[in-house]
């Protein structure tokens, strides 16, 4: 029996402004590797981890602001709702960073990629209660190799043991905030511009990741600024601004199925820069993963 438009409409996948277009699949991708290679930066940084989240705002900001301005996107006053959940969001997105950076420290990379995208579940989930339907054949069949092919990447990479289990479970939950900043400022974003939503997601955020690295009494001023420059750059500036522009073209669900692509470009760069063993099962679990995002974009094309 063929679809619906109706059903189509309802479905989890369904996107929030009409079907995306290749240039937004092509900023989701391209955020969410960028995106992938932060946490290197974060374990070069010579300040500390909460300080280098901090940096990695502070640093971004001005141009954010010169580009949200060059864009016109820049206003002076915001609805009273769509404040709130940039303030929401800001808040949200402090404390990830905080507990990923901490946890980045305290386990291994891997690790902290692969636990730190847990949020992609909360967003998998959370677009099925928001259409109120279960997902199609052919959504379920990309929800099952996109956590198939990130049970494959875990198995193969994760290091579960008493030594990195705090810092495992730092990571796991800055993932769950982290798809709480994702939906906050997906909601935000039909109302405003994504570089203004950044410059003002960094205004709020900021002040709380220096409160934070100052309370837990870590070194803030750095002696090599390159790894945070490059954390400003690679992350905020075009990791969250690819991202921030695709969420209007998305659903929770795509945005989650997307977020599974971080482990597997961490096993990538792992292997192209570092010469870490690349094995069968690996490109297996890479593979499943690219084709959860192939059925996806053909489901919502």
């Amino acid at each position: 029996m063929g679809t619906t438009s109706e059903s189509r409409d309802r479905s989890p996948m369904a996107s929030q402004s009409g079907s995306p277009g290749a240039l937004h699949w092509a900023a989701l991708i391209a955020g969410n590797v960028a995106l992938a290679l932060g946490p290197w930066s974060v374990r070069l940084a010579d300040s500390g981890p909460v300080a280098a989240g901090f940096w990695r705002l502070v640093i971004a900001l001005p141009l954010l602001w010169l580009i949200a301005r060059r864009m016109g996107e820049l206003v002076s006053g915001l609805p009273r709702r769509t404040a709130l959940l940039v303030a929401l969001g800001a808040l949200a997105f402090a404390l990830d960073l905080a507990l990923w950076h901490v946890g980045i420290e305290r386990t291994r990379l891997g690790n902290a990629s692969l636990f730190g995208n847990s949020g992609s579940l909360v967003l998998l989930f959370w677009g099925i209660l928001v259409a109120r339907t279960m997902p199609a054949r052919a959504e379920w069949a990309a929800i099952v190799l996109a956590l198939g092919g990130a049970a494959i990447l875990m198995g193969r990479s994760a290091d579960i043991s008493a030594s990195t289990l705090v810092g495992d479970l730092f990571c796991v939950s800055a993932g769950f905030l982290y798809a709480v900043y994702l939906l906050c400022l997906q909601d935000a974003r039909k109302g405003l511009g994504g570089w203004a939503l950044l410059t003002r997601v960094c205004l709020h955020a900021a002040p709380v990741l220096l409160a934070v690295a100052w309370l837990r009494g870590e070194p803030i001023w750095p002696q090599n600024w390159t790894p945070l420059v490059l954390l400003a750059l690679l992350s905020q500036v075009l990791g969250q601004g690819l991202l921030v522009f695709a969420l209007r073209a998305f659903s929770p669900m795509i945005i989650g199925l997307a977020l599974l692509m971080q482990p597997a470009v961490a096993v990538a760069y792992g292997f192209l820069a570092f010469g870490e063993v690349l094995g069968p099962l690996d490109m297996v679990g890479m593979v499943m993963v690219g084709a959860a995002l192939a059925v996806a974009r053909a489901r919502t094309g």
